[in-house]
């Protein structure tokens, strides 16, 4: 008799877990499709954040076939001091310590672009305007900044090129053989 009753209520548990389970989940579920709603709708705007450019637009990326890209390496390896930092050591006495970023810097430029028609086989005549551009962009970061941002520094030297011959026939600036001392 005493079997039977424990066997009893053993199935009554069991009966009120599946319940109470039941319960649970569809509270659960419900939840979570709004959550993940929730989570789309952020990374939707996130994402238009982030592709968007300066002025809300979206900036296209165009592939440029190998058949139709020029480089220019300049011709001598850069040595460019970088902003100066000053350390404290364990006395107190502050430490002023030079640090320079030297590379190879190699441009690339669309042979079907207008520009490069009007710039682009003469682009050494106008490598000293070129090399003061890269000089005053990587002059303004410190050694930290060049380790770690070294797209953005890119993106800048390219940004301020393209401002300097009007023209977007340069489409990327590559950096070589770097070193940072």
């Amino acid at each position: 008799m005493k079997k039977n009753l424990i066997s009893i209520i053993i199935l009554a548990l069991l009966i009120v877990n599946i319940v109470l389970t039941a319960i649970m989940m569809f509270s659960v579920v419900g939840t979570s499709r709004k959550t993940a709603a929730l989570v789309d709708n952020i990374a939707t705007a996130l994402s238009l954040e982030l592709s968007g450019s300066a002025e809300g637009e979206q900036e296209e990326k165009v592939e440029i076939p190998m058949d139709d890209i020029a480089t220019y390496d300049i011709v001598d390896k850069m040595t460019i001091p970088l902003q100066v930092e000053v350390e404290v050591d364990a006395n107190g006495n502050e430490k002023e310590e030079a640090h320079y970023f030297i590379a190879t810097v190699t441009l690339s430029m669309n042979t079907k672009d207008k520009g490069y028609k009007k710039y682009g086989e003469t682009i050494s005549e106008r490598e000293s305007l070129i090399k003061s551009e890269i000089t005053d962009v990587i002059s303004q970061r410190t050694v930290d900044e060049m380790r770690s941002n070294q797209d953005e520094v890119r993106q800048e030297i390219l940004t301020r090129i393209q401002e300097l011959f009007d023209s977007e026939f340069i489409f990327n600036v590559t950096f070589s053989d770097t070193m940072i001392q």
